[in-house]
């Protein structure tokens, strides 16, 4: 039977156990010749022989699948090996639309012989049109018996699937935290990019404002002594309002309080503007016995003008002032980043443990601002030979669960989070702890499995902490949980301070 024939699935019988999917059976279902022509094509059982093949093509059920068909649904018993003739079967998580496993024609797919699997991982969807050869679960002891070859296949192809499944599982991980890592920068660098942009536009508005202000200074045509004056109290004012060129805030926290006795004691005097000169000066030290100095120097008119030239300098100079310290911040944040990544330095290298735990906070800083954090550092911890990038997928992956843990709805204790670094013997020690939930007692020995988790569904992969284990493992160290209790939670690493043939 040609090809086209045998996908005509409007001539086909509906399969009653076929679920909510539209696989079908054919209502004239191929010969047992047709079928063996198909399964010698099937390269997975290339070494099976001819009366093997014989045997399944004349015990197997045949199916035929519309392309877009929903095969399967996740969470359904898996019951069936499939025989993939004809098309693919792609799977997607129940959770998400991210394609995780591919069933090709010519390979075998579903439950197959000497499998745990209970239930499909997700659904599965025909993509193209689909013919298959299926055997039930109840078949395969007298499968086994008549093509005695299979076992060896089967436990070849389940090797296969769980190295790709670990794999896209693994990928899937490392974009998970990618995207978290670009969501934290994205935030970090969000604060300081908008602070800059709104002072930098503010600036040059006010940079006009003073222009005028001067230029009214100006006019004033002040006579010696009293230009002499005005200058000598801008001198005195210099070292209130200024530490090292750059503007100096007041201390305390009572500006409104002084913003208001600022603004009566420049209305008492008659100055114009006051709504707009108050608030720069209640930011500063100046008091109004300043302000009564400087109008022994001047009054009236040239009291405002002055007072507005001084004022509008002072505001120029605290968006200077917040220009700088963002843009700094932003460099501080870049230069993090490539120490988090070690971009453009050598796999291997000296790694200071201290900057490493510090740049991983500064990733997750969105995270950390409602979490106490303390850095409990020794002095005498040397640097260590080490992956630099892998120790830090290490630390990210524990601060992290740290941060999971303590993030309890309903909780009223405050969340801490306390690193500690320290020396013992020929190793270092850290420990990232938290006051947490805590872990359980019958699952702490799991939690390093690959793919175990305690998150809801989509929340987690399993694979964090067991990728940590791997990578701590690889430097000839350790991870453990030293402690765990509703209120505390340390997990410690431990790392050979030399790593003479390590790697």
């Amino acid at each position: 039977m040609s090809s086209a024939t045998m996908l005509h699935v409007p001539g086909a019988a509906p399969d009653p156990d076929a679920s909510d999917s539209a696989r079908v059976s054919p209502l004239q279902p191929s010969s047992a010749e047709v079928l063996l022509q198909a399964l010698q094509r099937v390269k997975a059982l290339e070494t099976l022989s001819e009366p093997e093949l014989l045997w399944m093509a004349q015990h197997g059920t045949e199916g035929l699948a519309a392309s877009g068909t929903v095969m399967f649904r996740g969470g359904q018993p898996a019951h069936q090996m499939l025989v993939l003739l004809e098309g693919e079967i792609h799977v997607r998580r129940s959770n998400g639309p991210v394609m995780y496993f591919v069933g090709r024609s010519a390979h075998l797919t579903g439950k197959l012989p000497f499998s745990r699997m209970e239930t499909y991982g997700g659904d599965g969807y025909a993509v193209g049109d689909v013919w298959t050869l299926s055997f039930e679960q109840k078949q395969f002891p007298e499968l086994l018996v008549h093509v005695p070859q299979l076992a060896q296949l089967c436990v070849s192809t389940l090797l296969d699937r769980v190295r790709e499944v670990t794999r896209l599982e693994q990928q899937a991980e490392k974009l998970n935290a990618l995207g978290k890592l670009a969501a934290n920068l994205s935030h970090e660098l969000n604060n300081p990019a908008s602070a800059a942009r709104s002072a930098a536009n503010n600036l040059w508005t006010e940079l006009r404002h003073y222009g005028d202000q001067k230029f009214r200074l100006g006019s004033l045509n002040f006579s010696g002594e009293t230009r002499q004056r005005y200058s000598a109290w801008l001198d005195s004012l210099r070292s209130l309002v200024q530490d090292n060129g750059r503007p100096l805030r007041a201390p305390g926290s009572d500006v409104a309080e002084r913003e208001d006795q600022v603004l009566c004691w420049l209305n008492a005097h008659g100055v114009a503007d006051a709504w707009r000169i108050a608030p720069v000066m209640a930011e500063t030290q100046i008091r109004t016995e300043h302000l009564d100095q400087l109008a022994t120097i001047v009054q009236g008119d040239a009291l405002s003008i002055s007072l507005g030239a001084f004022a509008s300098a002072l505001h120029a100079e605290r968006m200077t002032d917040a220009v700088i310290d963002s843009t700094r911040r932003i460099f501080d944040l870049i230069t993090a980043i490539k120490d988090y990544s070690y971009m453009d330095q050598t796999p291997i290298q000296e790694i200071n443990l201290r900057d490493a735990l510090d740049n991983t906070l500064l990733m997750l800083q969105s995270r950390l601002a409602s979490v106490e954090v303390r850095r409990e550092y020794a002095d005498d911890v040397p640097c260590i030979s080490a992956y630099g990038g892998e120790l830090n997928q290490v630390w990210t992956a524990l601060v992290e669960n740290a941060l999971d843990a303590m993030d309890i709805p309903g909780s009223t204790a405050p969340p801490v989070l306390t690193l500690r670094l320290r020396c013992s013997g020929a190793t270092v020690l850290v420990e990232i702890c938290d006051n947490g939930c805590g872990i359980s007692e019958d699952i702490q020995s799991r939690i390093f499995e690959p793919f175990f988790t305690t998150k809801a569904v989509g929340a987690g992969l399993g694979l964090g902490l067991d990728t940590a284990n791997r990578l701590i493992t690889k430097h000839k160290g350790q991870l453990q949980v030293t402690r765990s209790h509703p209120g505390e939670t340390c997990i410690q690493v431990r790392l050979p301070i030399e790593q003479t043939g390590a790697y």
